[in-house]
């Protein structure tokens, strides 16, 4: 039995990762939460798995949480609140998996901790890699943790990397779906709405993740992560549009040979395979291969989607670029889509962000998170001169 602490655990990571815990109950006990703001989710999480401590986001939502909890009769469950929290259930003694799943450098202390503590990490929060790599890496190698990856793609690989050595890697094939613009003329992306952006045709996610994917920031977040969790050059981890995201990511060897990774658009797969790790385990999540009649693959074009570029520059720059290109994207999707920032002032702020940043790798957490801070607030500063 392995015991699950999520955080997270309100967004969609973490409720498909709940159901995996219905579906295997002889193998999975989510007892640790970290649901962030959403107090009625976090109330009816600990209603159904009385788990042995909740983080929530402040001291009043933990207060009201508290007295509900309280009033329901329900007794036993800590009740924490704020980043300090968030540490708590991510490195609680008993826990032996943690599911990374809170969206930006939110989750990255925790992350951090966990690791520290010795906890093999479901790692669905990219940013963490993005952020803070080599640190996270340095921790995991020092305390023989395994991270395995969450995010279908970079799972896929995991998958495909287990048909050779290391050595035998020419170069890896993340897919992208092209997102809901693929096929929109340049012309009209000044005109993109908010509405328009949050309408993906294959994944149903959050908000910000799926502007990302509008943008193919999110496939440049995710060559960064690649790079850091394969040890692998920019040069070597190429993107592909593959708009029925039926191949969910693949490994080119140097042989000539390519392995892909198929299965349904379903998050629980992915979830299902890092938690299981190194097992492979029945489920119900099987594929239609009438779905192979037709596949289509198609070279990004860096002039539609710049964002796939810019991360690439990054990559290729230094860490503080990294972390720049990251926080300046999460300061200019929150202003497209308040109506403050028009579709393509993403990118735009993005460029002017990262040619602002200075070369460097930071020593410590700390200095990860001050240099987040100091690229959001200059993408505040470039996005209220407009």
């Amino acid at each position: 039995m392995k015991k699950i602490a999520l955080l997270g655990s309100t967004g969609s990571i973490g409720q498909s990762t709940l159901s995996i815990c219905e579906s295997h109950p002889d193998r999975f006990l989510p007892i640790a939460f970290a649901a962030g703001s959403n107090l009625e989710a976090a109330f009816a999480q600990c209603v159904r798995w009385r788990p042995k401590i909740i983080s929530i986001a402040t001291d009043e939502l933990a207060a009201s949480l508290t007295v509900r909890l309280k009033a329901e009769g329900i007794t036993g469950i800590e009740v924490v609140y704020g980043t300090a929290g968030t540490v708590r259930v991510a490195t609680l003694p008993e826990v032996d998996f943690v599911v990374s799943a809170i969206v930006g450098v939110a989750g990255l202390e925790a992350t951090y901790s966990a690791v520290l503590a010795g906890k093999t990490i479901g790692l669905a929060n990219k940013e963490c890699l993005v952020a803070a790599g080599d640190l996270i890496l340095e921790a995991a190698r020092q305390h023989n943790v395994d991270l395995l990856p969450i995010d279908s793609e970079h799972n896929a690989i995991h998958q495909c990397l287990r048909g050779g050595a290391p050595n035998e890697v020419k170069q890896i094939w993340l897919t992208a779906s092209g997102g809901p613009f693929r096929n929109t003329p340049l012309a009209d992306f000044e005109h993109i709405t908010p509405a328009q952006a949050l309408k993906h045709p294959t994944w149903v996610m959050g908000r910000r993740i799926t502007i990302d994917s509008a943008t193919m920031l999110n496939k440049g977040l995710e060559i960064i992560e690649a790079c850091r969790l394969f040890n692998l050059p920019p040069a070597q981890v190429r993107v592909t549009v593959h708009p029925q995201s039926t191949i969910h990511s693949l490994v080119e060897y140097i042989d000539g040979s390519i392995l892909a990774q198929i299965s349904v658009t379903d998050m629980r797969l992915p979830i299902l395979y890092a938690m299981a790790w190194p097992e492979r385990i029945a489920s119900d999540l099987t594929f239609d291969m009438a779905a192979l009649s037709h596949l289509d693959f198609q070279q990004p074009d860096f002039a539609r989607f710049p964002c796939l570029r810019l991360a690439y520059e990054a990559a290729a720059a230094s860490q503080n670029h990294c972390i720049a290109l990251n926080a300046a994207d999460e300061i200019a999707v929150e202003a497209f889509l308040a109506g403050k920032l028009p579709f393509l002032g993403i990118p735009r702020t993005i460029e002017q962000v990262l040619a602002l940043t200075v070369s460097g790798s930071p020593a410590s957490i700390k200095d990860v998170l001050a240099s987040d801070r100091n690229a959001r607030e200059q993408a505040r500063e470039l996005i209220s001169a407009i």
